[in-house]
């Protein structure tokens, strides 16, 4: 607890204006800019209304949002897998609209976003993979294929799902 006064008391001098103190509760006032509270908000309105903004503010915003990085606690742990889980639906909500619109390099970017927080998302494997095919990049859709095959029987003693493979069939 004095740990805690010496840190509000601290932060109250150099920032005035930052906490509010409402007696029992203790608060950021209404006008800080919490990032989270912004990430939180997108991925809201994607699963509400879907793609209706900008797709690639939307992903940069998601791609960077990473919660107390080096932090520990089990309370963190947990809410930093949360954030992630939901920052790979929403990476997916991305991909799959901006290929239904053939927006071929936004669908590409958002695979690979997801594939960067887990390389066995086969969701995110399959968007990858039909958003190369559209380009005529049959080779780099095969390589993609490949990978995630080897690595997903590395992992986990696994075969990709015939719904995948059949993504490939027609180049293999």
């Amino acid at each position: 607890m004095e740990s805690l006064r010496a840190s509000i008391h601290l932060v109250t001098r150099q920032v005035p204006g930052l906490l509010v103190n409402s007696g029992a509760e203790l608060s950021l006032n209404d006008l800080v800019d919490v990032d989270l509270h912004r990430v939180r908000s997108c991925i809201r309105e994607l699963r509400q209304t879907g793609l209706n903004g900008n797709a690639v503010s939307s992903l940069n915003l998601l791609r960077d949002a990473e919660l107390l990085p080096g932090w520990y606690e089990d309370w963190v742990l947990f809410e930093q897998s949360r954030l992630r889980q939901d920052r790979l639906r929403a990476f997916d909500i991305i991909g799959r609209e901006s290929l239904a619109r053939r927006d071929l390099e936004v669908a590409l970017e958002a695979s690979e976003a997801a594939l960067e927080l887990e390389p066995l998302y086969e969701s995110a494997v399959g968007l990858l993979i039909q958003a190369q095919r559209q380009q005529g990049n049959n080779a780099s859709a095969l390589r993609a294929f490949e990978k995630y095959r080897t690595k997903l029987h590395e992992d986990m003693g696994l075969a990709p799902s015939e719904g995948l493979r059949r993504l490939v069939a027609d180049v293999l």
